[in-house]
């Protein structure tokens, strides 16, 4: 009975909600996915929870199947009209995702091999979806004894991207409270508004499109074509999948935010992670231990690129490096992080509400579009053609 696939299912739910609840309460501090792949493992290692448990969920089927759907929701996530308004954060971040994945390249294969430093690069760039692409790849490539290095660099990089934002953006926090009248910015609620989509002048009629079936449809045949074209001409379907929702997007063939619109978010993004904790299964702790010194060095020099690439970003438009650098290292964390550590911010070292308020208009939109452009868009690309060469 404790087979049934209900059972297993609540079991992974509650992990995923314990992961919830201590990143909320810790204000991301501790990630959600590094509490959900910690618990996981241990139950793993100790036998508590069978190999067999992941696969007799069935939820592993259903997320390997949405994964293209995902991916291309996550390329309707941008309007280009906000990429337009923060074009400098844009090139600041991809600039900052070059120098980090040509340091990790050069230094991690001369110390190591070629393929432990694409094992770790695509990762340390981005979020979930990388992550996935790079440890499915070389799953696929038979590279198996490098899987740990993933999923390590994975879980702990927030630990230290967290931490060197909210300190680096503390100290710009404080030349804008001391310069408020020569501070000018766009307003949250602005950058809010223009992502808020307009479901008039879409391809299809405005009662198709209040469907939330409808577009869970459209949203089927992007991910469905993303596959066929990778069989088609050898490129990653997530490349694919990418490309077809942002077209889409900006051909108004989705919505913006479709999957937010179809009303299917939660549900996706918990089978999106039982796909990575089933990654973990055949990991042993021998193969953790044995990756965490080459997991090291790619945190540290992959960060280091990113900084690198932060200041030379910055210095191009002007920006501070106290500004500009943690811009970059969202990569790292992405969302919810990025807005979590600009509230702090801004709290924490505005004095009144005025104070606090320019503080949050300054950061929250530049560090919200460097979050989406690494995580959302720079990391898969990075994965994918990475993945590519092995």
């Amino acid at each position: 009975m404790i087979m049934e696939p209900i059972f297993i299912v609540l079991i992974i739910m509650f992990i995923i909600a314990l992961g919830e609840l201590l990143s909320l309460s810790s204000r991301a501090r501790i990630p959600t996915l590094l509490v959900v792949i910690t618990v996981t493992f241990i139950l793993l290692q100790t036998g508590v929870m069978p190999e067999t448990f992941m696969e007799s969920s069935t939820f592993l089927a259903v997320g390997a199947v949405l994964v293209p759907v995902i991916i291309v929701h996550l390329g309707t996530l941008i309007p280009l009209s906000v990429m337009k308004q923060q074009y400098k954060a844009v090139i600041i971040t991809l600039i900052g995702l070059v120098v980090s994945v040509v340091s990790i390249l050069s230094v991690v294969t001369i110390l190591f091999d070629y393929h432990t430093a694409v094992a770790g690069a695509g990762p340390l760039t981005g979020g979930i979806i990388a992550y996935l692409v790079t440890s499915d790849g070389l799953a696929k490539a038979g590279f198996t004894s490098l899987v740990a290095i993933p999923v390590v660099v994975f879980a702990l990089q927030n630990l230290v991207g967290m931490p060197l934002s909210s300190i680096l953006l503390s100290k710009y926090a404080k030349t804008i409270r001391n310069d408020l009248p020569q501070n000018s910015s766009h307003a949250p609620q602005e950058v809010a508004s223009t992502v808020e989509e307009d479901m008039q002048n879409m391809l299809f009629p405005t009662t198709f499109m209040r469907s939330e079936f409808f577009i869970l449809f459209l949203l089927f045949i992007g991910g469905a074509l993303a596959v066929f074209l990778d069989h088609l001409t050898t490129i990653n379907y997530s490349l694919w999948a990418l490309a077809i929702g942002v077209i889409g997007a900006a051909i108004r063939f989705y919505p913006e935010r479709a999957l937010d619109r179809a009303n299917s978010t939660g549900i996706a993004m918990v089978t999106l992670i039982v796909v990575v904790i089933s990654s973990l299964v055949g990991i042993t702790w021998g193969q953790v231990v044995s990756s965490l010194l080459p997991v090291i060095i790619i945190i540290f020099v992959g960060t280091c690129g990113l900084m690198i690439g932060g200041m030379i970003g910055g210095k191009l438009f002007n920006w501070k490096p106290t500004k500009s650098i943690p811009v970059v290292l969202t990569a790292m964390y992405g969302f919810p992080g990025d807005y979590l550590i600009v509230e702090e911010v801004s709290r924490s070292v505005g004095r009144n509400e005025e104070e606090q308020k320019a503080i949050m208009n300054e950061l929250v939109a530049p560090m919200l579009i460097g979050g989406f452009t690494s995580v959302t868009v720079g990391s898969i690309v990075v994965a994918s053609i990475l993945i590519g060469t092995l």
